[in-house]
């Protein structure tokens, strides 16, 4: 009797350890979304950094050559 009822308290705790498992998976694989989605989301913004930085130092190239071939300023000019 105590054999069968070990049993049966062996096979119910199985039972619950599997429903506890494949929550604890599906509560697992939520994290692993919202880490993933967390990290598409921030390399997202690392590529927008990029673009504006990028856009900026064109931007301040082009100022920069177009002073560049400005006429250069004589002494005379100067002292005005």
């Amino acid at each position: 009797m105590k054999k069968v009822l070990f049993l049966a308290l062996a096979a119910a705790s199985f039972s619950f350890t599997a429903c506890e498992s494949k929550k604890e998976e599906a509560v697992e694989q939520q994290a692993e979304n919202v880490e993933a989605a967390g990290e598409a989301k921030a390399d997202a913004m690392e590529n927008q950094a990029d673009a504006v930085r990028d856009s900026a130092d064109a931007k301040a190239d082009k100022m920069e050559d177009n002073a560049d071939k400005m006429a250069p300023v004589s002494p005379e000019e100067k002292v005005k």
